[in-house]
């Protein structure tokens, strides 16, 4: 909350002006001067000055809220139906609004298609039982295609994307953000908050969450697993905000990595592919460790199966339980095949083991 801009503060525009002069734009920045150089910058009065810290203080602490409100927004909340039919009930009407969600798994499950899927989803009216709204779409592995999306438009709503002024209304409505760098991604973060407001955004997408921590924090490039911490931490605050503060839901996605016995190094946490083989040592488990876990409110884990079949798991969720569907990648995009079945309920989603491809078929390694 300390990111928030200084102009939804509820500080005088005179005031923001002024400040905004000289590189102040957030309540963290102001909060950051002490009262001397805030007096030279302001040209207030002590008692002033001192209205004005309250004001912007005020801005940035939650206020306490009683369990009946919290209670009374959580009846008013509403739910990002996903078009997976059982999951959606399972979930008690989808992905919640307001919350960060999350999808992990190995590399070609589905991860970016279901983004792509709920990116098309989300832009549809709301007579339509969905979000009419922009989407943000942030991608640090440069895997979005346009292509794609139309595709799963097509396919999925014939009739709705028939028209060519539909299309583009979708092609407009989604906003394609490269970021590739964990400073740059912080900073463009902080800076979602007006842009949410003017372009009508109702769903913000990061794919993916481990791409650019793994490529800067593997351990060679000087910065440690404390610096990992903080910044998992600072991206996971920012997330939640958005989501909580505009009541929207917030979907990012994460790889797998390999953990050894009971005790994993933190170099176990920092590596490892997106194929791995089995061993009776370890166990395959969505990436970046214990503090990215729980700041995740839900977690769909997605793993290969036999053939063209994968499965999505609800590893974690505070309505639902441990479960399972399974699905398919078709041209309408993440489609759930068969309603009502392969539910079953597991013991310990934290240290599921994800099913991973270890080895491509001999004609696929050929063509190569």
């Amino acid at each position: 909350m300390s990111n928030k801009k200084l102009r939804r503060a509820g500080l005088s525009k005179d005031i923001t002006e002024r400040l905004a002069v000289n590189n102040v734009f957030t309540c963290k920045d102001f909060l950051s001067k002490n009262n001397l150089e805030l007096l030279k910058l302001l040209g207030l009065g002590y008692y002033s000055l001192q209205n004005v810290v309250k004001t912007c203080c005020k801005a940035c602490v939650p206020e306490p809220v009683t369990a009946l409100e919290l209670l009374e927004r959580r009846k008013s909340k509403n739910f990002f139906k996903t078009t997976l039919p059982d999951l959606d009930i399972v979930l008690h009407g989808g992905i919640p609004m307001g919350t960060v969600t999350e999808i992990a798994g190995p590399s070609g499950c589905g991860k970016t298609q279901f983004c792509v899927m709920l990116s098309v989803v989300a832009t549809l009216p709301a007579n339509m039982g969905s979000l009419d709204g922009c989407v943000m779409y942030i991608d640090t592995e440069s895997a979005f295609s346009a292509e794609r999306l139309v595709q799963v438009a097509q396919c999925k709503y014939p009739e709705y994307f028939s028209q060519e002024d539909s299309l583009l209304q979708l092609t407009r409505s989604i906003f394609v953000d490269v970021q590739q760098t964990c400073s740059s991604l912080i900073k463009r973060l902080t800076s979602l908050e007006e842009e949410i407001i003017s372009k009508k955004i109702k769903l913000i997408v990061v794919d993916s969450i481990a791409s650019l921590v793994r490529k800067e924090y593997s351990g060679s490039g000087g910065k440690s697993l404390i610096d990992r911490t903080n910044f998992l931490s600072q991206q996971a605050a920012i997330l939640k905000y958005l989501a909580e503060v505009f009541c929207i839901p917030v979907v990012v996605t994460n790889q797998i990595t390999t953990r050894f016995g009971q005790n994993p190094t933190p170099s176990d946490l920092e590596e490892g592919g997106e194929i791995v083989p089995e061993t009776d040592s370890g166990y395959v488990t969505a990436a970046l460790g214990n503090t990215w876990s729980h700041n995740v409110n839900t977690r769909l884990i997605l793993q290969y199966l036999e053939g063209q079949k994968r499965q999505v798991l609800v590893a974690k969720s505070p309505v639902a339980p441990f479960t399972s569907f399974t699905y398919t990648i078709q041209d309408t995009g993440i489609v759930q095949e068969v309603d009502g079945a392969g539910h079953y309920h597991g013991t310990d989603p934290g240290i599921q083991n994800i099913r991973v491809r270890l080895s491509l078929p001999l004609e696929y390694a050929t063509k190569k």
